[in-house]
């Protein structure tokens, strides 16, 4: 089982969920947050508006998958988030120890789907 998290652009939002779509990724978490990388917080317009400033709008989205829908889960939010633009944003893997679904009990790949 492994916990992807992805950090893309607000406006990639609905590429991204229609990718994951067609990849038969179903189960997804999505903050809207704030944060910085590479582009150090620098003016950017977002819906026609500049957003200038530190910290930028950014999309956090953790998806939790059993090893078979890693790579299509990854291929999907690279192809919905890609712009080929500075902050087009990361993608972190990490292993995941547990997971219980609270309303049956089940545990580990059983709860994920």
């Amino acid at each position: 089982m492994k916990l992807i998290t992805a950090i893309i652009q607000p406006h990639k939002l609905e590429d991204v969920l229609k990718e994951l779509e067609n990849a038969e990724i179903h189960l997804k978490t999505v903050t809207n947050v704030l944060g910085c990388g590479r582009q150090k917080g620098r003016t950017e317009v977002y819906r026609g508006r500049k957003e200038t400033g530190g910290l930028l709008k950014k999309v956090r989205l953790e998806i939790a998958v059993n090893e078979q829908f890693v790579k299509p889960t990854i291929d999907a939010i690279m192809k919905g988030a890609k712009t080929g633009n500075i902050g087009d944003g990361k993608i972190f893997i990490q292993d995941l120890d547990e997971c219980i679904r609270i309303r049956t009990g089940e545990k580990g790949t059983e709860a994920i789907g």
